[in-house]
């Protein structure tokens, strides 16, 4: 089974060459969606025929920068598609087990996709099982399914970037589509400046979270139960009730907190004005 890749840059730093040849001999295309305003960076890629550079010129958003891979290798003719982020990377051979497994899986139709165990420093177990079907997980390290992505037409552009990873998994269980992650392959990925304080015997994972991308997780947030709350109802809740612990967080540890503490404000408030799309604040 041939599969296609796809791998988005926003200001990629030195890791990015080593993180792409991590999975890239696996693959048979690698499609490199460029979102760097006014700079090219396909002096940072691999010498390597698979890949496609496609430079944006501009930060058209995490969501589009998917969709513009996944419509390539559509039209290409693969079935299956790896999403990655620039600062992912697996171990040796991981791709060629999840090829494997899909290979062997006579109702990998019913798929929506598959993912590995996702290695963060959130302190987050490991299930037992080797197999499980977690409701949504993050967009990097997935095979989605190509088939399943257009019956749900694909990502949603306006989402810009957050919570893009978990709608689509949402859309994915709507229309019965599973989602199977393979808890013996593992992809290490950094989520940036995560730290645990330890306080009264209680744990506070901060986030840190810049004020830009704060606006983004509390607006697409409330879109998200907006849509999906008849379906999800409990998940939903707690994803608002992770909005306030976030909140909490950022009064009690993070820095710039007046500036992260408007723009959460300013979501929630463009949410109810049904804003859409990308930053409008600068």
């Amino acid at each position: 089974m041939k599969v296609a890749g796809i791998v988005t840059l926003y200001y990629p730093d030195g890791d990015v060459l080593e993180n792409i040849e991590s999975y890239l001999s696996e693959i048979d295309q690698l499609y490199v969606i460029d979102n760097t305003p006014e700079k090219e960076n396909k002096e940072v890629l691999p010498n390597d025929k698979r890949i496609v550079y496609l430079p944006n010129h501009q930060n058209v958003g995490v969501a589009k920068a998917l969709n513009i891979g996944a419509k390539e290798a559509i039209k290409a003719g693969y079935s299956w598609l790896l999403t990655m982020d620039q600062d992912s990377r697996f171990k040796k051979g991981s791709v060629t087990k999840m090829i494997n497994y899909l290979n062997k899986n006579k109702n990998r139709k019913d798929i929506g996709l598959i993912t590995p165990w996702h290695v963060i420093n959130t302190g987050v177990k490991k299930p037992k099982e080797k197999i499980d079907h977690p409701l949504e997980v993050m967009t990097s390290g997935n095979m989605i399914n190509l088939e399943a992505y257009q019956k749900i037409k694909g990502f949603k552009d306006w989402y810009f970037i957050d919570a893009i990873d978990i709608e689509y998994c949402m859309n994915l269980n709507r229309h019965g589509y599973k989602i199977d992650r393979l808890n013996e392959v593992e992809l290490k990925h950094d989520l940036g400046d995560i730290e645990v304080k330890h306080v009264l015997n209680r744990n506070f994972v901060c986030s840190n979270h810049n004020a830009f991308r704060r606006y983004f997780m509390v607006r697409n947030t409330f879109y998200l139960c907006q849509e999906y709350e008849k379906d999800f109802p409990e998940y939903c809740h707690f994803l608002k009730r992770g909005l306030r612990g976030q909140l909490q967080n950022i009064v009690l540890f993070e820095k710039d907190k007046i500036k992260k503490i408007r723009n959460m404000y300013r979501g929630y408030r463009d949410f109810k004005r049904n804003r859409k799309g990308e930053y409008p604040y600068h």
